[in-house]
């Protein structure tokens, strides 16, 4: 089982003329310990399934075992159709710069306007530029975690970011 090490962000403003790609993914009795997320991912037509098993993180929210394997699109559907509701919906757009690539997350539905990106890194100690859209760091703050969107949506924060 491989083991993630990321970094998150606020976006202060989206970049301009980056295509994404649309994901919906809901979680399978979600909790803190481990998740079991469902999702399905589309772009320029395509659309796949994917099921991802994430355990609990470390104390500093960067390092966490992960899971991941493509799952067929009718059954990611189904498994869609079990998870609590409303989904996550959201744009993701990759965005390389330094060396890096940076997944950035537009939100939609009950999370619209938070818009978060990651860094995924080799080591916890190692060193990255951050584009001029980055703004505060947020990793290890559990309410950004996807899954707590889930139970506290964005839209309930009276916090906006400008896009």
């Amino acid at each position: 089982m491989g083991k993630e090490i990321e970094c998150k962000f606020l976006v202060s403003s989206l970049p301009e003329g980056m295509s994404g790609t649309i994901m919906r993914q809901g979680y399978l009795q979600p909790e803190k310990e481990r998740a079991v997320r469902i999702r399905t991912v589309e772009k320029d037509g395509s659309k796949k399934g994917v099921l991802t098993i994430k355990g609990l993180g470390d104390a500093s929210g960067m390092t966490r075992y992960e899971f991941e394997t493509e799952i067929p699109v009718s059954d990611a559907d189904h498994l869609l159709s079990l998870c609590d509701q409303p989904l996550i919906e959201k744009t993701r757009y990759k965005h390389d710069y330094e060396g890096v690539t940076w997944e950035i997350d537009e939100f939609h539905g009950v999370n619209d306007g938070l818009v978060v990106a990651e860094v995924e890194l080799e080591s916890k100690d190692q060193q990255f530029e951050k584009p001029d859209f980055i703004g505060e760091e947020v990793t290890g703050q559990v309410k950004y975690y996807n899954m707590m969107l889930l139970k506290n949506p964005f839209s309930t924060w009276g916090k906006k970011f400008s896009k």
